[in-house]
């Protein structure tokens, strides 16, 4: 999982950060901190769905519907739409469930955003982290077992590991903050992740 995000930063980490910065009026820092916050939550519904509706069948599904590889070359067209988009979900249509929300709380706390910009991080950064692992799965030749083993990195079969090492390092990792299991998003990662293995299909 961490390959992938690195790739996703790498590869296009500071044109989104640029983007969604001018997009929401947000700090860069912030933004650029923003993305491996997210993709991991992104990545844990995908394995999610998964598991518990039908395999890689199951995400090829929601990567052909919604993973347009397309919206990659034109940022400040899809942060624009989503942010007038009034009826924005941080649910995902179901992707990530009630830990949509609590993500979209959480990430208000952890980078000082009012919850209405909080509430669009996750809807306009979704499209562009489905859209580059469909551009990789289609076009690196990763194929759709290639996705479903980097869905789970240590090969154990759980996503929870996965998600909230990569999520501790991505938002507290060389960043000053602490990963304390006492507040920020490192004390709520439990009830979230757990969040993340329930839900209904969609």
């Amino acid at each position: 999982m961490s390959g992938f995000v690195d790739d996703l930063l790498g590869s296009m980490g500071p044109e989104i950060s640029r983007q969604l910065s001018s997009s929401l009026n947000i700090d860069p820092k912030q933004a650029a901190g923003l993305i491996p916050a997210v993709a991991p939550l992104i990545l844990g519904g995908l394995k999610r769905q998964s598991e518990n509706f039908g395999g890689q069948d199951r995400v090829d599904h929601i990567l052909n519907k919604y993973g347009s590889p397309d919206v990659l070359g034109n940022l400040s067209d899809l942060f624009a739409q989503k942010k007038n988009d009034n009826t924005v979900d941080a649910t995902l249509g179901g992707l990530l469930g009630d830990s949509g929300v609590q993500a979209s709380n959480m990430l208000a706390n952890q980078f000082n955003l009012d919850s209405s910009t909080a509430s669009r991080i996750i809807p306009m950064l979704a499209p562009v982290i489905l859209g580059f692992l469909t551009q990789k799965r289609d076009q690196g030749g990763m194929g759709s077992s290639g996705v479903s083993s980097l869905l789970d990195q240590n090969g154990d079969g759980s996503i929870l590991d996965d998600v909230a090492g990569f999520l501790l390092k991505g938002v507290f990792g060389g960043s000053g903050g602490s990963s304390s299991s006492g507040g920020g998003l490192g004390g709520m990662l439990g009830g979230l992740l757990g969040g993340l293995l329930g839900g209904k299909k969609r």
